[in-house]
């Protein structure tokens, strides 16, 4: 007899730990969709506590309408909310919450305390729900509002709990979305406690750039600039640093469709593409974007942790942000340039049409497909003259680079370990000039090489401070003047996460504050620390490194970084400080390529360029 597997309705209990897992992902979504259920119930102050990372307590509570006695074992059913009647409601969505699915998969994964009082009642009413299990429910006195504490997250589903994070970086993220959610309402007061310390209170003024101020410092609200634009059926608004504020990643970009946060890659897209001409290669701009559009013309209804939306028409909602960012651009570039109004003749010609801007218009970009930043356009020259011959396989196979060992071998011999021996990689060089401050020259035998001087500096300096890394033996200097430095609560925290890879790293940083730090010594090999981009930019590159990366690709991370103090492009070099560049990219383990996989060297022989004068077929 055949073995037929028959159909099962899963029991409530297994039905809503499977929904837990699209909900709740972590202890920031637990978070998350406490506050909005805050924010939509009318709450003008909440305060937010959370022990280790939240996974052994979140506590959220407000000062909102409350919720009615009545309604307080239904409030934990699944699919059960006061936001939406009928499906129809879906299509005009103006709350955060509708689906009725949080505080059922919520409580199905932890022990959660709910107490709440209604307006114009004089008692509220408290229930204890326990892995899914109703444990009690009594009349209590409590202020108007509600406060929910959730304990113990995950500690029936041992599986998911082996997937969370460190606590720092729990903690990280949920200082993330709540600094995010207090921007897009600034109008209520936030306040975050972490392990009975306070770390972000916010004034609930209405006032966007003091919450801006509040979490992410002054010096970021200085270099801010506004923009706005409007069409029928939306608007969109908010402000875009400069690009003293791009980063490394894009951890300090946040879009709001309606006063929702979510993630889209064609809003980012559109504004990316409006600031390209302002921003530093590899760098992704700093901005807050707003965009008011009617709720018929999205669907929010994509995934359970209603982190995406959908638009009616990506087309004209990608020209309303490019136009509206690269016009706010435009005007505060302008806004630079004017001195005083009796000089606007004299630079109207400069400001009104800067080559760069006017260049740069929606309609030449292609959409979804953009066009690259870096690409340059050469008239005028035959293509032949142009194309250099392949040096990709060349650069990286370096047996197209040896030579007899027994005529040319050189070996350096380490002066702390005499019996350590390093072969060179390449051929004794003969340097014969330069070409533009920037490619070095040299002949061996019947080839011709050309060293890019920047790509070869970054190869000696990476794996010269990798290497004083993992020997611990880092040469650090101390800076005259300590950089002082003030953090986001996301930065800082990520900061304690990899303290120990600071310090072993050459750093000596002292904690200066709430979420500041003072930076007194830096690996030497850095030169001088002028700033803190390059300080953020390790940041963020740990952050994005993952957890499951091993410490070593965190300190390659780091080296790769230090290598900005590499010589650069068009600098004038001696002939002694080039032909000590070639000699220790040499000995390098890797000199075919950069840290970041460009090619440091390539060649020609003498019959390819015989063959390129035509002296031979």
């Amino acid at each position: 007899m055949v073995n037929i597997k028959r159909i099962s309705v899963l029991s409530e209990e297994t039905s809503n730990k499977i929904a837990a897992g699209e909900v709740v992902e972590k202890p920031f979504s637990v978070v998350k969709e406490l506050i909005e259920n805050s924010v939509d119930a009318g709450t003008k102050n909440l305060v937010v506590e959370i022990e280790e990372g939240g996974q052994k307590r979140i506590s959220v509570i407000d000062d909102g309408y409350g919720i009615h006695p009545d309604d307080i074992t239904k409030a934990f059913l699944p699919h059960a909310t006061s936001k939406i009647q009928d499906i129809d409601d879906i299509f005009r969505i103006n709350t955060f919450g509708f689906r009725g699915e949080a505080l059922a998969s919520i409580a199905s994964v932890a022990k959660v305390r709910l107490k709440s009082r209604a307006e114009g009642l004089d008692i509220g009413r408290e229930i204890e729900v326990n892995g899914g299990f109703v444990e009690s429910i009594k009349d209590t006195g409590s202020n108007t509002g509600t406060s929910i504490e959730v304990r113990d997250l995950f500690y029936n589903v041992p599986a998911r709990l082996k997937f969370l994070k460190s606590s720092s970086k729990e903690t990280a993220s949920i200082s993330d979305i709540v600094s995010r959610l207090a921007i897009c309402n600034n109008d209520v007061s936030f306040k975050l406690i972490n392990n009975e310390k306070k770390v972000l209170q916010t004034y609930g003024n209405g006032n966007l750039k003091d919450v801006l101020r509040i979490i992410y410092g002054k010096n970021t609200v200085d270099n801010l600039i506004y923009f706005e634009g409007h069409t029928d059926t939306a608007s969109a608004f908010g402000y875009v640093g400069n690009a003293e504020l791009s980063r490394g990643s894009r951890n300090h970009q946040s879009i709001f469709v309606n006063k929702r946060y979510i993630r889209s890659k064609l809003i980012t897209a559109a504004v990316e593409n409006a600031m390209k001409s302002f921003l530093t290669i590899n760098k992704f701009p700093f901005f807050v974007l707003f965009l008011d559009i009617y709720p018929e013309f999205i669907d929010v209804n994509i995934h359970p942790t209603k982190a995406e939306v959908k638009f009616n028409d990506d087309r004209s909602v990608f020209k309303l942000v490019f136009d509206a960012v690269h016009r706010g651009m435009r005007e505060a570039l302008k806004d630079s340039f004017m001195i005083s109004p009796d000089e606007n003749e004299v630079f109207s010609h400069a400001v009104e049409k800067p080559p760069l801007i006017q260049e740069l218009t929606f309609d030449s970009l292609a959409l979804p497909n953009i066009p690259n930043r870096n690409e340059e356009v050469v008239n005028n020259l035959p293509i032949d003259l142009l194309r250099q011959p392949s040096t990709k396989q060349e650069a990286s196979e370096p047996q197209k680079f040896t030579y007899p060992a027994e005529k040319n071998m050189e070996v350096y011999l380490n002066e702390e370990n005499p019996t350590e021996k390093s072969f060179a990689k390449l051929p004794p060089l003969n340097y014969i000039g330069t070409f533009y401050n920037t490619y070095i020259i040299c002949e061996f035998g019947d080839e011709l090489y050309l060293l890019d001087q920047h790509a070869a500096h970054e190869r000696v300096l990476f794996e010269k401070y990798r290497k004083e890394i993992s020997n611990g033996k880092v040469v650090s200097q101390v800076s005259l003047v300590p950089l002082i430095a003030e953090l986001t609560i996301e930065d800082y925290l990520t900061y304690t996460e990899y303290e120990d890879i600071f310090k072993q790293a050459g750093f000596e940083i002292d904690v200066f504050g709430d979420n500041t730090i003072r930076i007194s010594e830096i690996p030497y090999i850095l030169g001088k620390l002028d700033n803190k981009s390059l300080f953020m930019d390790m940041l963020d590159s740990l952050r994005n490194s993952g957890r499951s990366n091993t410490v070593d690709i965190k300190y390659d991370n780091i080296a790769r970084l230090a290598c900005k103090s590499a010589v650069k492009a068009n600098q004038k070099l001696s002939p002694e400080e080039i032909k000590k560049l070639i000699a220790d990219l040499k000995f390098c383990e890797n000199p075919f390529n950069c840290p970041h996989g460009r090619p440091t060297i390539i060649k020609m022989s003498l019959y390819e360029l015989e063959k390129r004068f035509k002296r031979i077929q």
